[in-house]
C-alpha cells in the first residue's frame, strides 16, 4: 500500500467544512490502495468545536500531532470577541468594524504572512524531514487554508525532492477577505510571491473550484485538477415532521453574506400571501453576524425567525431534512465566484429545493446545471427570487417537496476519493 502524509490544520475536534473534506478522504483512501498518515497541530485554536467528529476518525489511520504556537490565543487575552470573530471569519463591513478589530486585521495581514499559523512551519519541517525519511514516505499533501501549510510542503519538496500535492480548499490572494487585511504594498507583494512559489514548485495542484483552476493556470504550468467537496452517503435520518414551510440556512452568515433581495422577497410574500404568512418560518443554523440580524429586523422577519447557533454536523444534517427550502448564500463579489460551499453537496443529497444567491458567473451554477437543479440568482433579481419561492411554496402545498436530480454520484465522497487516489498514484 502506497503511503502518503497529509499535512492539515483543521481536524477534529474542529468543526466546519474544512474538516469534512480530509476526514472523509482519509476514511476511503485505504480502499484504493493508499495508506494515509495525518499530521495536525496538537493544541490548535479552533474557532468552532464539534467533538462529535472525533468519532469519525478512522481507527486504521495514524494521526501525528505536534504543538503549534497560536498568536490568536495571546490576542484573545485583550480582545477576545474581536479575535474570535476574525478567526471564525465573521469580519464586519468597514463601517461596522471597531478600532480593535481594525488593528487586529492590520496585524494579521502584515506581521503574519501568509497567516497566523506561520510559526508551525519551521518546527514541522524539522520534524517531518526525519519522519519521512525514516518511514520511507515520498508523497505528501498539504491542504490550505491556512496557506502557511503549503510552505511546509514547499520546504520539504526542496529538501527531499519528494512528490508534493498542494490542495487549495479556497483561493489565496483572490479570496474575498484578503482585501480586508489592511495589507501594505510590500505585504501584498509578499503574499503574491509566496503564492507563485508554491504553485510553481508543487508536483500537482488540486482546487475545489473551476474558477480557481483558471486563476492558477495564469501563474503556473504545473498540472491542476479540480476535486470538489462532496456528500457522504448515509441512511436518511428520522426527523420530526415539520408543520411549517421552513426556509433554512445551514452554516455561518457573515456580514456581507446578507442578501437583502431575499429578505425583501420574503417580507413581501408575508404581506401579500396569507397562506404563506401562516406557514412560513426562517431557520438559521450556525453563526449569524449582527449585521444580518439587524437587516432581518428591518424587514420585520424576526417574529418568523428560529436561530439555533452552531450545532454538531449530525444535527445539521437533520435540520436539512426537516426544512422545506435550503438557502445557499455567497457574498456578491467577483472574487467569490470560485467559492463552492461544501454544504451544497449535502443539500443536493437531500434532494430538497435549493435557493442559491450569489455572484455573477458563480461556479455553483455549473454544479446545479449538471444535476438538473434550479439556477442560482443574483443579488439584483428580487422578482425572480420571489417567483421561485412562490413556486416551491405552491409545490409544498401539493405535497411535492423533493427534486428529481441526476448525476449526483459523481459528487459522493467515495467517488471523489477514487479520483484523488488516481491522482496520487500518477503524480510525480
Amino acid at each position: 500500500m502506497k503511503k502518503v502524509l497529509i499535512v492539515a490544520y483543521y481536524w477534529p475536534p474542529a468543526g466546519g467544512p474544512g474538516v469534512q473534506r480530509w476526514l472523509k478522504f482519509v476514511n476511503y483512501l485505504p480502499e484504493f490502495g493508499i495508506g494515509p498518515i495525518v499530521y495536525v497541530p496538537e493544541n490548535a485554536n479552533y474557532p468552532i468545536i464539534d467533538k462529535s467528529l472525533e468519532e469519525e476518525i478512522p481507527s486504521r489511520v495514524k494521526v501525528i500531532k505536534k504543538p503549534i504556537l497560536e498568536p490568536y490565543k495571546f490576542a484573545s487575552l485583550f480582545a477576545k470577541k474581536e479575535t474570535k470573530e476574525i478567526s471564525a471569519g465573521l469580519i464586519k463591513t468597514k463601517e461596522k468594524t471597531n478600532f480593535m478589530q481594525e488593528l487586529l486585521l492590520a496585524i494579521r495581514g502584515n506581521l503574519f504572512i501568509p497567516d497566523a499559523r506561520k510559526f508551525w512551519v519551521k518546527p514541522s519541517v524539522s520534524f517531518l524531514k526525519i519522519y519521512l525519511e525514516e518511514n520511507e514516505i515520498n508523497t505528501i499533501i498539504t491542504t490550505g487554508p491556512p496557506h502557511s501549510l503549503h510552505l511546509i510542503g514547499l520546504k520539504l519538496k526542496q529538501a527531499l525532492n519528494l512528490t508534493w500535492i498542494a490542495d487549495f480548499r479556497d483561493p489565496w490572494t483572490s479570496i474575498g477577505y484578503h482585501k480586508k487585511l489592511k495589507l501594505s504594498k510590500n505585504s501584498a507583494k509578499k503574499h503574491r510571491e509566496l503564492e507563485r512559489e508554491v504553485l510553481q514548485n508543487a508536483s500537482h495542484i488540486i482546487t475545489t473550484s473551476f474558477t480557481t483552476k483558471k486563476e492558477f493556470e495564469q501563474i503556473t504550468t504545473k498540472p491542476i485538477t479540480v476535486i470538489t467537496n462532496g456528500y457522504e452517503t448515509y441512511k436518511k435520518p428520522s426527523v420530526k415532521k415539520d408543520n411549517y414551510f421552513t426556509v433554512a440556512h445551514i452554516g455561518s452568515l457573515l456580514s456581507e453574506r446578507n442578501p437583502r433581495v431575499l429578505w425583501k422577497a420574503l417580507s413581501e410574500l408575508i404581506k401579500e400571501n396569507e397562506a404563506f404568512k401562516k406557514a412560513f418560518r426562517l431557520r438559521l443554523v450556525g453563526k449569524v453576524s449582527q449585521v444580518v440580524e439587524q437587516t432581518l429586523k428591518e424587514y420585520n422577519l424576526e417574529n418568523y425567525l428560529e436561530k439555533t447557533g452552531y450545532v454538531p454536523h449530525e444535527e445539521a444534517i437533520k435540520f436539512q431534512y426537516q426544512s422545506t427550502l435550503l438557502l445557499l448564500i455567497e457574498i456578491d463579489k467577483p472574487e467569490t465566484q470560485a467559492i463552492i460551499p461544501g454544504k451544497l453537496f449535502e443539500y443536493l443529497y437531500t434532494q430538497k429545493p435549493i435557493l442559491a444567491i450569489g455572484p455573477k458567473d458563480w461556479d455553483v451554477q455549473k454544479i446545479l446545471t449538471k444535476v438538473g437543479a434550479q439556477q442560482s440568482f443574483l443579488y439584483t433579481e428580487k422578482n425572480s427570487v420571489k417567483a421561485y419561492i412562490t413556486k416551491v411554496f405552491e409545490n409544498y402545498l401539493k405535497g411535492q417537496t423533493h427534486l428529481k436530480l441526476h448525476g449526483l454520484e459523481d459528487f459522493s465522497r467515495k467517488n471523489l476519493t477514487k479520483k484523488l487516489s488516481k491522482l496520487i498514484e500518477s503524480a510525480v
